[in-house]
């Protein structure tokens, strides 16, 4: 990717990010204190248990080295800009998935270094690690373009909230515009290989956006959190920021290896995501 592309790249992300920055307040990091075990469970299941299932996925269905880092990748990323309007969707807590949104959204700057570097290392060898990875310059490039954005995003929400309910709109479109944008032109430049690419992580893509799902409603269930509640934390378990995850690889670690699964697993989320919805909604008629 050439310098202006990736200027390009990084200007939509942070105008994503600032989307995400105009739903939130002071009071979604503070709301840990009126619901802190649904916020715990939840941040435990995105943060800790995320990345864990996607290493023995890796390992059990024998990933090679680039994409499994693409994938430690997506795992590592916080919840994605439209988790929020998803959680709503389908009946969930909006305000627990904004308060988990936002706090993840802070924590993955420091863990997504960390993860990424433990993942080239891993899998990539300590020589191949060197060249591609600068633990500070991820860490600036992570606050530049979500923290930044973000606090813009809610310094207008604070003092001209009016503007930013009507830009609300627009940048959710813009959101989801560009995450298709970056999915087509890596499915453009890597026509020869995107069928083989599909096939060898397809399945794990899937099985991990499943799974997390899942994980979070049950965990949730097991601590005899309310539904609504149960709900918010399976998507924002399994809702990732794939746009975020693909601007990291094709922008930082220059790969689109790193970017494939990131693209595969974004585009299963939102089928998985819209059955979620359905079933949801079904289940909510039959109870009125």
């Amino acid at each position: 990717m050439d310098d202006s592309a990736k200027i390009y790249l990084g200007i939509a992300l942070m105008i994503v990010m600032m989307g995400m920055g105009l739903s939130l307040q002071v009071k979604d990091f503070l709301r840990v204190v009126k619901f802190p075990k649904a916020v715990v469970i939840g941040l435990t299941n995105q943060l800790l248990f995320l990345p864990f299932i996607a290493y023995l996925l890796i390992q059990v269905l024998d990933i090679r080295s680039t994409l499994a880092v693409g994938i430690m990748l997506i795992a590592a990323c916080p919840g994605g800009p439209t988790s929020n309007l998803i959680a709503h969707l389908c009946k969930g807590d909006t305000a627990l998935s904004v308060t988990l949104t936002a706090l993840s959204s802070v924590l993955t700057l420091f863990t997504i270094p960390l993860i990424l570097e433990w993942s080239l290392i891993h899998f990539m060898g300590q020589d191949e690690t060197n060249i591609l990875l600068n633990r500070f310059d991820i860490f600036k490039d992570l606050f530049i373009i979500t923290i930044l954005p973000i606090s813009i995003g809610m310094l207008i929400k604070r003092f001209q909230p009016a503007i930013a309910d009507k830009l609300q709109g627009a940048v959710k479109i813009a959101s989801a515009l560009v995450l298709l944008a970056l999915i087509i032109g890596i499915t453009i430049k890597e026509r020869a290989n995107i069928i083989p690419y599909f096939s060898e992580v397809g399945i794990g893509t899937f099985v991990l956006n499943v799974t997390t799902l899942l994980l979070g409603y049950l965990t949730a269930t097991i601590f005899s959190l309310k539904r609504d509640q149960a709900i918010s934390i399976s998507i924002e378990s399994g809702i990732q920021n794939g746009t975020l995850a693909i601007a990291l690889a094709l922008g930082l670690l220059k790969s689109n290896d790193f970017a494939i699964p990131a693209a595969v697993y974004s585009l299963i989320m939102f089928f998985t995501a819209f059955g979620i919805i359905f079933l949801m909604n079904r289940k909510a008629r039959r109870s009125n």
